[in-house]
């Protein structure tokens, strides 16, 4: 096994909490100033862990996208997702929820009114190549997933691929998102693809990983290069791993949309404000989020160090 890459190419990226609806905060952990995305993953929340108990948990009315793959998983709690191709899913721990928007569609995420105690997930998404970007919106739900008990530590492929496990979840470009439960204080060591730069968040649990000490609600970026992680933890622990091979397109980024150039922004924005394009979500009686205004300066394309075009 050669080594890995020095501990001097990790970057430590600290979330900043952002309210989601009237009754949501999450920790936004992409993308952040020192590093705007991890192969194709462009964008992380956390969310919880949260006592959503006499609340009303997770509220985000109908709302667009454009050019991204929502990855949305839970480890507590209960969302109810709607969505403009007219799936209707309960998303439950361990189940997997994939929706590509590809040329647009619209969605909502509700916590039904009888719920668990508990809330706690990520959501994130996965930029689109050019070539998958302006295609057909889906949806997918996957309950069954590969996953192994290596010692002390199960890991689930949620997405993608690592070792010799696939998920069946459908992707366009090749990336890796697994999540990491250590039963028990263990020292594991996880077998990564070179070609793949990486990221490691702390869920729960204090875990060091390359090295570093990483607390809850922590993202390690950890560069490519490495063919395997040293990851141990003090007692039990929850990781989710991302990784992928570098995405060199430059994206514009802006509310809920991943264009390639202001005028794609702009005219999202204009459509779904018409009411055009995205669709409505049927069988959800909240009123569709209005769009932002739009900044008075032209967007930039940004790659994904930050540089602009």
């Amino acid at each position: 096994m050669s080594a890995s890459p020095d501990i001097a190419d990790s970057v430590l990226l600290p979330g900043h909490d952002v309210p989601l609806g009237r009754y949501t905060t999450v920790r936004r952990l992409l993308p952040h100033r020192e590093r705007r995305m991890v192969g194709a993953w462009c964008f992380v929340d956390h969310f919880g862990p949260d006592d959503v108990s006499g609340r009303p948990g997770m509220q985000v009315p109908p709302h667009p996208h454009t050019g991204l793959q929502t990855v949305t998983w839970l480890v507590d709690g209960l969302i109810e997702h709607r969505d403009s191709l007219g799936s209707h899913q309960l998303i439950t721990p361990g189940r997997l929820n994939l929706m590509t928007s590809g040329h647009g569609i619209a969605h909502s995420e509700f916590t039904p009114p009888e719920h668990p105690d508990g809330m706690h997930g990520l959501q994130l998404w996965i930029a689109l190549p050019e070539d998958a970007r302006h295609g057909p919106a889906r949806f997918e739900h996957h309950a069954a997933l590969p996953s192994r008990r290596d010692g002390d530590v199960t890991v689930t492929v949620v997405i993608g691929k690592l070792g010799d496990q696939r998920s069946p979840a459908g992707v366009h470009s090749p990336l890796v998102g697994a999540e990491l439960v250590h039963h028990a204080a263990t020292r594991h060591t996880l077998d990564l693809d070179p070609a793949f730069e990486h990221g490691v968040l702390v869920m729960s649990g204090e875990v060091t990983v390359a090295g570093t000490p990483l607390a809850s609600g922590s993202l390690l970026y950890l560069g490519g290069g490495r063919d395997h992680l040293e990851l141990e933890s003090a007692g039990p622990a929850r990781l989710f791993l991302i990784g992928g091979a570098p995405f060199d397109e430059p994206l514009v980024m802006w509310w809920n949309f991943v264009g390639r150039s202001h005028d794609d922004i702009v005219r999202a924005r204009t459509q779904w404000t018409a009411g055009e394009r995205f669709g409505a979500v049927a069988g959800c009686d909240a009123d569709p989020l209005p769009a932002p205004e739009l900044p008075t300066v032209r967007l930039k394309a940004r790659d994904r160090h930050g540089n602009t075009y």
